[in-house]
């Protein structure tokens, strides 16, 4: 069989391959854009596959005498994934989409459109569930992220109609035997028939199938008309079997009747499109919404932002915050139309969110669990304190759902209270196990309600330094919501204590109390409370020595917050940054060359005291290159601090 289709060799191979599907989708239709954003969110799991085979020596096909099971099972996977991918980009490459439409052409190739989408959708959600997560020590934060792709791939089949699933199930078989090996050996079939009969022999609607899915393949005609040949035969074969054991139980027209009923029933009720989540296409139970103005069903929201995602997944807009506001006036809505239909209504946790039914399963048993722990936390032994706090923390780290239940049980007032014991190891558990419920925006309110701003302060300045990082990285988490950037930096000592940590701290602590002094900085009136701290010195001695320290990047982002304020200018003036920013612009990364010279070109503005200092220094020299072969950011503010040093007649 000749194809067009190579299928990729590595982990590596296929990480690019997705990476160059999720790229396409600015220019494509709805469906298009849909799926290519389904390829996207795989790109985690592709990564960590990729990292699991750099730790084992590659995932590449080893030879057959040398491999286990086990090896041969998980190239399999890596292979299958490659195909289902493949037939992704080659189905989105195909040409069949209107240049500026919303959906498929409306012509003749239509409905063969569809059904090519259908199967890449349907072989795409089969490969991944049939993937060994376990073998690969996928994460069960991108278990999580996957479950919601296929979610997503199953709902897209189901909207095409069932039909032709059946069939797909036997072209994925053959098609993925006749990829990995000799299509004459696979089919294993002796061709008795020319063309032009097999033509007359097969039913229109299988060959309709066969042919427009090898198209997306590269199968050559000659092969598909084989195909369709073996398909037909084995599926009869089927038919026939299946319908002899339902009438020798004679139950074979009662089932299918029931079937009917059963699937009319349960097709009848068409879910109103504003009501289902973008992100599941389920209906919403408690939608919420973020700050592009779309709105999705929490758990769903939520868990694509604990994936480390910081973007939109509808509008692909990048996220300005990660509060999520719940929408009401849909919420409302919604519980009508439920109660109107007889649908089951959705269950109400005790912090005022919505919890879907099919997550109760286990709801009471880790409830009760999580009760005990709490108790032990509030009236234990020191030693029953220190080993419930640690509990609670690995419980906060793990999901959404614990997060939920450990607020719901009071875990909140009492981790805050053993931030103030004398035990090092609790509070360092205590102060962890917040930073892991704050992850669930609902818990940030309920943390700062608590009034945990002071005594995270209080480790932030006395605790292990372990503990001093993760209450830095707390105080970052927090300060995501707006509102608590104002209340966090006017309390006393908190952006103080930062600053301390950015002094005497590890490396890690001073990359959460720079983490954590930025976003706080973000919002104006905690840049001269920044400056006011003491915070450039620290940041300045450490961008001489920016190749221990590793944070240049930090170190220039927060300087571009700090300049943007009159205060921060001044500061940055007189403490002698401009010798080290054009040292960057020499010797610096492209992404170091562009915020040193953002930095430069704020101080110079309005002050030409800024601008002959940095001619004296020699600054045009690296301010044209960087105005040359910068980034595009970089070019635009080079060439405009040149034309300020031109009008100057500095050169």
């Amino acid at each position: 069989m000749e194809s067009t289709t190579e299928n990729p060799r590595t982990a590596d191979d296929l990480l690019s391959l997705a990476r160059e599907i999720a790229a396409m989708g600015p220019d494509l239709p709805a469906e298009g854009v849909r799926l290519a954003r389904k390829v996207s969110l795989l790109i985690h799991l592709l990564e960590e596959i990729r990292h699991f085979g750099a730790r084992n020596g590659g995932l590449a096909p080893p030879p057959e005498a040398a491999t286990s099971s086990a090896e041969a099972s998980l190239w399999t996977c890596v292979s299958e994934l490659g195909l289902a991918l493949e037939g992704v980009k080659r189905f989105l490459l195909l040409g069949r989409w209107q240049n500026h439409g919303q959906s498929f052409i409306e012509n003749s190739d239509k409905k063969s459109t569809e059904i090519q989408y259908q199967y890449v959708t349907w072989n795409l959600e089969k490969v991944l569930a049939n993937v060994p997560y376990e073998c690969f020590e996928i994460s069960d934060e991108v278990l999580e992220e996957v479950e919601l792709v296929r979610a997503q791939l199953r709902r897209e089949t189901e909207k095409k109609g069932i039909e032709a699933l059946d069939m797909f199930e036997e072209i994925y078989k053959v098609l993925n035997y006749a990829q990995a090996g000799d299509i004459k050996e696979q089919f294993s079939f002796k061709l008795e028939v020319e063309k032009s009969e097999i033509a007359g022999i097969v039913d229109h609607d299988v060959r309709d199938i066969v042919v427009v899915i090898a198209e997306i393949f590269g199968i050559s005609n000659y092969d598909a008309e084989r195909l369709i040949l073996t398909l037909m035969e084995r599926h009869e074969q089927t038919l026939h079997t299946n319908l002899s054991k339902r009438v020798k139980a004679g139950e074979a027209s009662t089932n299918l009747e029931r079937s009917k009923v059963e699937d009319k029933s349960r097709d009848s009720l068409v879910i109103p499109e504003d009501f289902r989540c973008p992100i599941s296409l389920e209906l919403m139970r408690d939608p919420v919404i973020v700050s592009t103005g779309q709105t999705y069903e929490r758990s769903f929201i939520q868990r694509w932002i604990d994936c480390g995602n910081r973007t939109c997944p509808k509008t692909q807009q990048k996220l300005e915050n990660l509060t999520l506001t719940t929408n009401y006036v849909l919420r409302s809505l919604i519980l009508q139309w439920c109660e109107t239909n007889g649908i089951e209504q959705p269950y109400r946790s005790t912090t005022g969110g919505i919890r879907h039914a099919r997550n109760f399963d286990n709801i009471t048993e880790d409830a009760s669990m999580i009760n005990v722990l709490v108790s032990k936390l509030a009236s234990g032994s020191v030693e029953e304190k220190r080993s419930a706090a640690a509990e609670i923390r690995s419980l906060a780290k793990r999901s959404t759902d614990n997060r939920i239940l450990i607020a719901e049980s009071g875990a909140i007032p009492v981790l805050i209270s053993l931030l103030q014991v004398d035990d090092k190891k609790t509070q360092e558990h205590a102060v962890t196990s917040l930073l892991n419920l704050s992850i669930y925006d609902h818990n940030k309110e309920a943390i700062m309600l608590a009034g945990a701003i002071l005594p995270i302060i209080d480790v932030l300045r006395g605790g292990s330094m372990e503990a001093r990082e993760n209450a830095a990285a707390s105080i970052f988490s927090l300060s995501l919501i707006d509102e608590n950037k104002i209340t966090i930096g006017g309390t006393p000592g908190a952006i103080d204590a930062l600053v301390e940590l950015l002094v005497i701290g590890s490396p890690r602590g001073q990359k959460d109390a720079a983490t954590a002094l930025f976003n706080l900085c973000i919002y104006p009136g905690n840049k001269p409370r920044a400056v006011r701290a003491g915070i450039l010195s620290p940041l300045l001695r450490m961008l001489k020595d920016s190749s221990a320290c590793g944070m240049v990047d930090e170190i220039l982002t927060i300087l571009s917050v700090l300049v943007g304020h009159q205060e921060g200018k001044a500061a940055i003036s007189k403490a002698n940054a401009i010798p080290l920013l054009i040292d960057l612009l020499r010797t610096g990364q492209p992404r170091n060359k562009e915020n040193a010279t953002a930095i430069l070109l704020a101080l110079c503005k309005k002050d030409n005291g800024n601008l002959a200092c940095i001619a004296r220094l020699g600054a045009v020299i690296p301010l044209t290159e960087v105005a040359k072969s910068g980034t595009e950011r970089a070019k635009r503010k080079a060439s405009s601090l040149l034309e300020h040093l031109e009008k100057l007649q500095i050169f």
